[in-house]
């Protein structure tokens, strides 16, 4: 008989929740650097967050992300 118990189930990689962006301002402009993501937590009170670099100044922001308006979409009705 097969012991279960502590086996993992493997599941494929979840897309982020929120995407991390690096801002700084210069002058009038805005600039955003993606730099990390985050995951919320499957009882939905609280988030992981990797970042792939920590800035030293500027703001990290959290945003949903969004396809690329460029890619066609891939729910089309009666195709």
């Amino acid at each position: 008989m097969a012991d279960t118990r502590n086996k993992q189930q493997k599941t494929s990689p979840k897309a982020p929740d929120f995407l991390a962006w690096h801002v700084t301002q210069k002058g009038d402009k805005s600039y955003w650097n993606k730099v990390g993501a985050a995951w919320a937590h499957k009882d939905s009170a609280g988030y992981t967050i990797q970042l792939e670099v920590v800035p030293i100044n500027g703001r990290i922001v959290l945003r949903q992300p969004i396809e690329d308006p460029r890619e066609p979409a891939t729910d089309q009705e009666g195709a």
